[in-house]
């Protein structure tokens, strides 16, 4: 499909609803970035941040974290089936594996593998906001945050969740969940089920999907402490999502679950954040469904970790100061039995000048694993404020990513893994600027990383294995734009967003005759969004996504939602692919034609 075309009716769109009447204020400028050490508006980091807001998610078309996100220039969803039930996350090109996923800031990387990353996805319905955090960012969090990171938010006003959803579309999909929410004199109580089924839109694609959350926050007049707990069991026919897409029996079931603790204790200069949890993910994946004994493996990994935050407020600045110690425990019948102790320490300091009109972010990552050497990532962030609501921001920082067991010892006939593996690691630079006034954002970045000892699994001799090796050396160099606006007509609010990535990547050649890495990211990515609303209690919104990869693959989908509100009831009739493009995400995988939801709510 021809790029200029596939952007024209987008574009039009744009200018012919783009009316600058008179709106309330946007609130994400208030928005706290809490995710890391120093805390901080959205407006005054000096980030490349996307935040998706609560009424972005309400108004998204979409029933599904994974969904949600793909509405995020810059950030790649390959989905290989329906509702998420199995999918990988890129920022900025990179890898599945590269990307660290949070939950109210606890980190949830697997240690298994990349791919089971997907599954801390919480159901939409228990979700306030997400935070994107894209480039370097093992300064911040530490390993996994290699290309960026992306922080999940739960709900915490518990008056405001009450409800009964109920769902049934196209492939016999069929959802149901209830969420309750009360507050009492000391403490709150915020509880979720759903249940997602549905016989597949292709042979072997059939999956079964259970998800419960509970979320309580005791001693909330004094000092509140926060508990989540999260569970969600996924079993999926898995055709063509692993191996060759001719290995079309394959089946897949996980379970995923976290505990987490969490406070905050504030003083008139210092400001503390500990949290203990544990998360624990099994996985069994059999490669003919009816007949598991050809070949069959089962991971059960365990991560028991204690982090505690603090930062200090004086006449120099903010002085931030984290650590973070964990232990992760793995029984698998093909990776073996494996145990890893993990220490972080992190140090930043935010100075600010020339009255509050530069600030200088510098800090230091050092960790510790018990199966790799120590190492340090530092790095610096620069902001300045050339006018009220005008900012010009850069930074430049060490990253990496330790490799996951897979990479290390997993075998099967064709693939070897490599005990011998180093990290990855890489610098990255960005520079931006961001304009946020009222209900106008803006902000445009340009970015550059250069990665080394990128692992990739190579051979010499086409009848040997596929061995992982520290081999590839890669720069990844992009820009971004993103720009999103409200507005009225005829006292109705509307709603419009536009944003654009472009990436080129260059891979050095290796030495062996055969590699596996292969780059297939998102040359142009284009997505616009438009919510509007013309009646009293109908309101509709329009989603266009453009995907042009590296290998030469290019499509466009649309997907629209429709909602009526009638007292407590809330109907909606979502859309996908509506005009039925062919496309695949990855692994050649082909993803649904033109589907349909229809969805029922009630609020009370």
């Amino acid at each position: 499909m021809n790029i200029k075309n596939s952007l024209l009716i987008p574009l039009t769109l744009l200018i012919n609803s783009y009316n600058f009447s008179q709106e309330k204020k946007v609130k994400l400028d208030s928005i706290i970035i809490n995710s890391s050490r120093i805390s901080l508006p959205f407006k005054e980091n000096s980030r490349t941040i996307t935040v998706i807001t609560s009424e972005q998610i309400k108004q998204s078309a979409t029933t599904n974290i994974a969904d949600l996100l793909q509405q995020v220039a810059g950030v790649d969803i390959r989905r290989r089936g329906l509702n998420g039930m199995q999918s990988d996350v890129y920022i900025r090109g990179g890898s599945f594996d590269q990307t660290l996923l949070l939950i109210d800031g606890i980190k949830v990387e697997d240690a298994q593998t990349g791919h089971h990353t997907m599954n801390m996805a919480l159901p939409i319905d228990v979700v306030e906001r997400i935070e994107i955090i894209k480039g370097p960012a093992a300064r911040v969090f530490g390993q996994n945050a290699f290309t960026g990171a992306i922080n999940i938010v739960t709900k915490k006003e518990a008056s405001k969740v009450n409800s009964i959803r109920v769902q049934g579309g196209s492939f016999q999909q069929k959802n149901v969940s209830g969420t309750i929410g009360k507050n009492f004199k000391n403490t709150s109580f915020i509880g979720h089920a759903s249940y997602n089924t549905s016989d597949g839109y292709r042979y072997n694609t059939d999956f079964k999907n259970q998800n419960y959350f509970i979320k309580n926050t005791f001693n909330k007049n004094k000092t509140p402490i926060n508990f989540i707990g999260y569970y969600t069991s996924r079993k999926f026919g898995s055709n063509g999502f692993y191996a060759s897409p001719t290995a079309t029996d394959q089946y897949e079931e996980t379970e995923t679950s976290l505990i987490g603790f969490s406070t905050k204790i504030t003083t008139d200069k210092m400001t503390f954040k500990p949290r203990i949890y544990w998360k624990r993910n099994q996985d069994m994946y059999v490669f003919i469904r009816d007949n598991p004994s050809v070949y069959r493996n089962l991971h059960i990994s365990n991560k028991v970790g204690a982090e505690f935050h603090m930062s200090y407020r004086s006449k120099l600045g903010i002085t931030g100061f984290g650590i973070d110690l964990a232990k992760v425990y793995l029984q698998s019948n093909n990776l073996g039995d494996r145990e890893r102790t993990m220490t972080n320490v992190f140090l930043e300091h935010q100075f600010t000048l020339f009255d509050d009109k530069l600030d200088i972010t510098p800090g230091v990552a050092a960790t510790y694993f018990s199966d790799f050497k120590f190492q340090a990532f530092p790095g610096i962030d620069l902001g300045i404020n050339l006018q009220d609501h005008l900012k010009l921001y850069a930074n430049i920082g060490y990253t990496y990513r330790i490799p996951t067991y897979t990479d290390l010892f997993y075998s099967d006939p064709t693939t070897l893994g490599n005990e011998n593996l180093t990290p990855e690691e890489a610098i990255s630079e960005e520079i931006g600027l961001k304009f946020s006034k009222g209900k106008l954002i803006f902000s445009t970045a340009v970015f550059n990383r250069d990665s080394n000892n990128l692992i990739d699994y190579v051979k010499n001799n086409e009848d040997d294995k596929w061995q992982a090796t520290n081999i590839q050396e890669l720069n990844t160099f992009g820009f971004e734009i993103n720009s999103s606006y409200q507005f009225s007509e005829k006292n109705y609010p509307q709603y419009i967003s536009i944003g654009y990535t472009y990436l080129t990547e260059n891979l050095k050649a290796n030495l062996f005759e055969f590699s596996r890495y292969s780059i297939n990211s998102l040359k142009h990515h284009f997505i616009t969004t438009y919510t509007s609303q013309f009646f009293k209690n109908l309101r509709h919104t329009f989603v266009y996504k453009f995907a042009d990869r590296t290998l030469g693959d290019s499509y466009s989908v649309i997907d629209l939602m429709f909602t009526l509100d009638v007292k407590s009831f809330q109907f909606s009739v979502i859309g996908n692919n509506i005009f039925n493009t062919d496309y695949t995400e990855t692994n050649l995988v082909p993803m649904p034609q033109s589907n349909i939801m229809f969805d029922v709510s009630f609020r009370f």
